[in-house]
Order: C-alpha cells, then sequence, then structure tokens
C-alpha cells in the first residue's frame, strides 16, 4: 500500500507540473490530483520540493525506458537524428515537455529541484552517449570528437528547441532540419573510400594539434 501510494503521489506531482505548472504545485494540489490526503505528501517525502525531485527522476526513468531498446538500434548519426525528431513527438505528445520546462524554471531558484533536474537529464546524456560512441567509433571522425562532450551538446540542442518550439514552431522544425544535414554530412563522409579517409584524418589530426 505504501508503495502505491508513493506511486500516485509521484504521479500526480507530474500530472500537476504539466496541468498547472510549479507556481500552483503545491502539497494540495498534488494529493487531489493523486487522489489522496495532503498528509501523505509529507508522510512520505518530507517536502514538496524532495516530491518535485524524486518525481522528476521518477519520471525520466520511465521516459528513457521507454526508448532504449529504439536507441540501441540506431547505428548511424543520421538515424539518432531521425529518432529525435520521433522522440521529441512523442515526448511533447506525453507532455514531458511540458513537466522539463517547468522543473527547469523552478530549478533556477531550488537547489535541490536543480539538482534533480540534471541527474534526470544525465540519464538521456548517457544514453546519447553510448549511441556517439558506437556510431562515431567506426567513422572517419572517430578519435577527433570529444564524445562525452558531444553528447551533452546533443541533449543540450534537443531540450532548446522542446522549449523554443513553444514560442516559435517554424524556428524548431528548421533547427531540426539543420541538425538532421549535419547528419548527412557525417555520413558522406562514412562513404569516402579507404584512400579519402586516411586524407581526411590526415587533415584533422594536422588541425587538432
Amino acid at each position: 500500500m505504501s508503495a502505491a501510494t508513493r506511486e500516485k503521489l509521484l504521479e500526480g506531482a507530474l500530472r500537476t507540473l504539466t496541468e498547472q505548472g510549479i507556481a500552483k504545485t503545491s502539497a494540495r494540489s498534488v494529493a487531489a490530483a493523486a487522489g489522496v490526503n495532503q498528509a501523505l505528501v509529507f508522510y512520505h517525502f518530507g517536502s514538496v520540493d524532495e516530491l518535485l525531485s524524486e518525481a522528476c527522476r521518477y519520471g525520466t526513468e520511465q521516459r528513457v525506458a521507454r526508448y532504449r531498446e529504439r536507441l540501441a538500434a540506431v547505428s548511424t548519426l543520421g538515424e539518432l537524428l531521425e529518432f529525435g525528431r520521433v522522440m521529441h513527438e512523442e515526448e511533447r505528445a506525453a507532455g514531458a515537455v511540458a513537466v522539463l520546462g517547468q522543473l527547469l524554471a523552478g530549478a533556477q531558484t531550488q537547489p535541490r529541484l536543480a539538482a534533480a533536474t540534471a541527474a534526470g537529464l544525465s540519464l538521456w546524456v548517457a544514453e546519447v552517449e553510448q549511441v556517439l560512441a558506437r556510431v562515431l567509433g567506426a567513422s572517419p571522425l572517430g578519435g577527433f570528437v570529444d564524445v562525452v562532450g558531444l553528447a551533452r551538446a546533443v541533449a543540450a540542442s534537443f531540450v532548446g528547441i522542446e522549449l523554443y518550439e513553444g514560442v516559435d514552431a517554424e524556428g524548431a522544425r528548421r533547427a531540426l532540419d539543420a541538425l538532421e544535414e549535419l547528419g548527412a554530412l557525417v555520413a558522406a563522409l562514412d562513404d569516402l573510400g579507404p584512400v579519402a579517409q586516411r586524407a581526411l584524418r590526415h587533415r584533422l589530426r594536422r588541425a587538432t594539434r
């Protein structure tokens, strides 16, 4: 019963963030969304901030698990970017983008929520990092790209695009198109013959010394 109540509160917190925003997220509103007594918020989590922190991790773990199998099947950068577009649409439809926006807004003034949001985003980064390491490992760019840093850049780009779409949908679409064009350029490098790839690696070594 206790575990079921905790899960109801976590789901209620995420639903409240989506529907009412962080400014209206309180023990009362979360308990109402969860269908339980508001005293249970403090019994199980101690505070609303701690509940939101747990809800952030809980929600992110669920979303990442949803896509893990599809991410494991990605074999090119172009496929990763194409998947990112599909995921973007699915996450917006599911309300996850709205939750992220509210968490990021609250994180500006609440250190505990900032830490939880960063931890949640790190779960996405870890998945993207695995894909990039696999995809770029056999590419002419392999060994010349900071995969750890690039994974964070990709994650940050998609977070930015998800939030940006709310004020400029066309601009967000063009940003995704531009990322896919970069993926096509990398794919073109992969199609180069052995001699051209060696020449490219030589130029890259000289450029990165």
